[in-house]
Parts: structure tokens; C-alpha cells; sequence
């Protein structure tokens, strides 16, 4: 039977990020997607010109249609919105039975737009994140949660830690702030493993959050591990990035259409 993975996250006008680029990469990994659509947004690869939240209500009743039928063997969750919708969004996956959850903390958009208050982040750290597989903050995210400022891997490995203690499995800290290689770093609670690229130059990097959560969820979902699951989405990313679409006069999207050869059989991270 079919995997189903569910995104719980705002649409994006653009296609680029959010439920659009969600959607992209189940269908390129083989799952059945669904959504709860938490925000519309209008939006381009420039900016955020609006956004308009759905009523925590409605984003509930989503989660009900969906889980009464067809069920869920994995989700993630996006843009949140509100603190009203974070805290529906925890309830319901307190109630439900989903075997991965997978938190993807967004909180500012790449133009700077807030797309998650001080409330709603409070809200988030107490409630959802105790609840997730695994948190997959970037840097600024990151520096977020674990109130530290983050320089370097060091860095990067004591937030992680602090992240962990708030409840949930593991962690996944996106190095694409820093300077020169793209280095990545995951917690479990036990050890690290790191993943490093090339940095790819390129402004076309529009949704590349929402396509490495949405495409680790849709692995787990697949029956991989933790570990090997983020190997085969990270390697996916990276060439999705390298082959991304020229379109529109900002950040433009990423490739979801490409296929990464031998991607289940992949270079494993080092262990740190």
C-alpha cells in the first residue's frame, strides 16, 4: 500500500515553498501527499506581499476529514501562522497516532517577512517540538530555540544539545548560514553525525527547508532509518539546488522534478 504523508503548512502562490514544493517532493519519492493549509500567502520569488490565516477551526477540520479516511503514516509541519494554530496543531497530533512527525520550525521568510510571533514560537517549544521525530531549524531558527548565538560547528552542536532537551528525538541543525561549506548537523541525543556539500552559487533557493523536511518525512514514511533518511533528502536537495529553475527576479524555486542516482544508496555523514 502506498505510503500517506501529510504537510501541515501555508500555501505559496509561487509554487516554490510551503504545501506547493511539499507536494512536489512526496510525489518525487512516491507518496500519496496531503495537506492542512494553515495560510494563504501571496507571494513570488521577490517577496511576501500578505499573508491571510485559515481559522484554527477550519485547519482542525482538515486534520479530522483527513485522518478519519485516509489516514497518515508521516507529516510534517511547515509555516504555522498563529499561535491559535500552532496550539491546534499540537493538540491534534497529541490526539493522533502519526508514527513521524517532523517539525520544520519556520519563523521568517528570506525577505525578512515574520511568519511566526514571540507566542506562537513560545507555544511551539513548549508543545509542538516534544512531540516531534525530529526538529530541523536552520541557523537563525536554531539560535531561536536554543537562545545561544551561533558562529560556527561548535555552535552548532551546543544548540543542537539544547534543542534535543526540549523533548524531542532528534535534531537537524542546516549550517547554510555560515560561511564556505554547507554543514549540516544532527543530534539524537546520543551522537553527531555531520553532512557537508559544496556550496552550490546560485540565488534559486526558494522552499529548500520545506523540501528536506518534507522529503525526510516522506523517507521515514518509506521505512528508512533516522540516519538514512537524511542522508538520501539531503543529497536530493543539493541537486535539486544545483538544478534549480531560473524563474522569476528573485529567489528563484528549486528542481523538483530531478532524480538522484543510487539515492538510497548514498555516502553516509561523519560521526563527530
Amino acid at each position: 500500500m502506498i505510503k500517506r504523508v501529510l504537510t501541515v503548512a501555508g500555501s505559496d502562490s509561487g509554487g516554490g515553498a510551503g504545501i506547493q514544493a511539499d507536494l512536489k517532493t512526496f510525489s518525487a519519492f512516491g507518496v500519496y501527499g496531503m495537506s492542512v493549509i494553515t495560510a494563504v500567502t501571496a507571494q513570488n520569488t521577490v517577496r511576501v506581499n500578505g499573508i491571510m490565516g485559515v481559522s484554527p477551526e477550519f485547519v482542525s477540520l482538515q486534520f479530522e476529514s483527513v485522518l478519519a479516511d485516509i489516514g497518515v503514516d508521516g507529516a510534517k509541519t511547515g509555516m504555522l501562522y498563529s499561535p491559535e494554530i500552532v496550539q491546534v496543531v499540537a493538540s491534534k497530533f497529541q490526539e493522533c497516532s502519526i508514527p513521524f512527525v517532523v517539525v520544520d520550525p519556520i519563523m521568517v521568510a528570506k525577505d525578512g517577512y515574520v511568519l511566526l510571533e514571540t507566542k506562537g514560537i513560545e507555544i511551539l517549544i513548549k508543545e509542538l517540538i516534544p512531540l516531534a521525530t525530529l526538529v530541523t531549524p536552520n541557523i537563525p531558527e536554531a539560535e531561536v530555540l536554543s537562545d545561544i548565538p551561533i558562529h560556527s560547528v561548535k555552535d552548532m552542536q551546543t544548540a543542537a544539545r539544547k534543542i534535543h532537551l526540549l523533548g524531542c528525538d532528534a535534531v537537524f541543525v542546516k549550517g547554510g548560514h555560515l560561511e564556505g561549506k554547507a554543514i549540516d548537523v544532527f543530534f539524537d541525543g546520543n551522537a553527531f553525525f555531520t553532512l557537508t556539500s559544496p556550496r552550490i552559487e546560485t540565488q534559486n533557493t526558494h522552499g529548500t527547508g520545506c523540501t528536506l523536511s518534507a522529503a525526510i518525512v516522506a523517507n521515514l514514511a518509506r521505512g528508512k532509518s533516522l540516519g538514512d533518511a537524511i542522508r538520501i533528502s539531503k543529497a536530493f536537495v543539493t541537486e535539486a539546488i544545483r538544478k534549480a529553475l531560473p524563474l522569476g527576479k528573485g529567489h528563484g524555486p528549486l528542481n523538483h522534478f530531478i532524480r538522484v542516482k543510487n539515492m538510497d544508496e548514498i555516502n553516509h555523514g561523519s560521526e563527530i
